[in-house]
């Protein structure tokens, strides 16, 4: 697997037209199974192939139980900088009923252990509307994130996936099923107390403390292009989506015997591109830009976009700042569907 992707980093060396790279996330699947001088191997790849220059932030998503004390060592040696830590909960109940691998003495102790070798630029994830998570039970995951001085984290709704064990389990009454009116008081649980403790919103599923929001994320939301490698992995040039082959023998094979990725793409329109902009913008504290829109479409979709909006400024949903169109936290809750409604649908 190493092998064929740093194959495909030569592969796709133009990918870029030539941008520097910035940011670096290892994510997806368990990169924390790496060894250093695994995670060395891949990033050599990266400067032999594309221009590298001031790297603000290098990712490493991990389990807490990987990151024992030599691990953490021997990442001082690679240019790993940050890591986004799937702790899920600080309540042992939670874990046992999303079947994690670690406990939660575990994932105190993975925090902490990163901290003390030097890593502060941490992120957690954090699982809300579990079932048995009781408000006070959520408000003691938050307290425990600035308890431990973490300067970012990841909330989400707990969600089941399709053909899951967990799917399976609540199908044959073997777990409780998930409760979308928990999950939605948790969620404003979520932006009241992350207020009380100084951290910014900055987008719907992402909080961080002042100038410490994630650059790579924030890049993606933006609209900025990147380059994704290995099974899975997706790419953005401006005009086109492209994602890889998910199962690990057909890539390995596609790589390394016939010397080329098997991928799908997906060529936006000029439209679709707007449309992707208004979701992801609206999901950011920045909100969507409307000068922008008229800039880089045109003045009518501009206008039809700040029209389309004026229902849901009445029901106090978005408010609108100069010429930029933000999500109330109450509007917060309908994201999906306010964005929906705003999306311009004629070429």
């Amino acid at each position: 697997m190493l092998q064929a992707m740093i194959a495909e980093i030569a592969m796709r060396r133009d990918y870029l037209q030539g941008a520097a790279v910035e940011t670096i996330y290892f994510g997806g699947g368990t990169p924390s199974l790496l060894s250093a001088d695994e995670i060395n191997r891949l990033f050599d790849a990266i400067l032999k192939y594309y221009p590298v220059k001031n790297i603000k932030e290098c990712t490493l998503e991990a389990n807490p139980d990987d990151l024992g004390k030599e691990y953490l060592r021997s990442l001082r040696g690679t240019p790993v900088s940050r890591f986004s830590i799937g702790v899920q909960s600080f309540r042992e109940e939670d874990l046992l009923y999303m079947k994690r691998a670690h406990n939660a003495q575990e994932a105190d102790y993975a925090i902490k252990a990163a901290q003390d070798a030097g890593f502060d630029n941490l992120s957690i994830d954090l699982i809300y509307g579990t079932p048995g998570l009781t408000d006070k039970d959520w408000l003691k995951n938050l307290a425990k994130v600035k308890e431990l001085r973490i300067p970012h984290f990841s909330a989400y709704a707990l969600t089941v996936e399709e053909k899951t064990a967990l799917q399976y389990a609540i199908l044959n009454k073997k777990a409780a099923p998930v409760d979308a009116e928990r999950a939605a008081a948790q969620f404003e649980i979520l932006m009241e107390q992350a207020a009380a403790m100084g951290y910014d919103h900055y987008e719907i599923s992402n909080l961080s403390l002042p100038g410490r929001h994630a650059v790579h994320n924030t890049n993606y939301w933006r609209g900025n292009h990147y380059l994704g490698i290995g099974p899975s992995a997706h790419s953005f040039n401006g005009s086109a989506r492209r994602w890889n082959v998910a199962n690990n023998a057909q890539y390995t094979t596609a790589i390394l015997k016939e010397q080329k990725p098997v991928f799908e793409e997906e060529q936006l329109t000029s439209i679709q591109h707007l449309n992707e902009y208004i979701m992801t913008s609206l999901r950011t504290m920045w909100g969507c830009d409307l000068d922008r829109i008229a800039r880089e479409w045109d003045d009518t979709c501009a206008t039809e976009v700040e029209k389309s909006s004026h229902l849901f400024q009445e029901k106090k949903w978005v408010r609108q700042d100069g010429r930029k169109l933000i999500l109330t936290n109450a509007g917060k809750l309908f994201a999906d569907r306010i964005a929906g409604e705003l999306f311009v649908r004629v070429e």
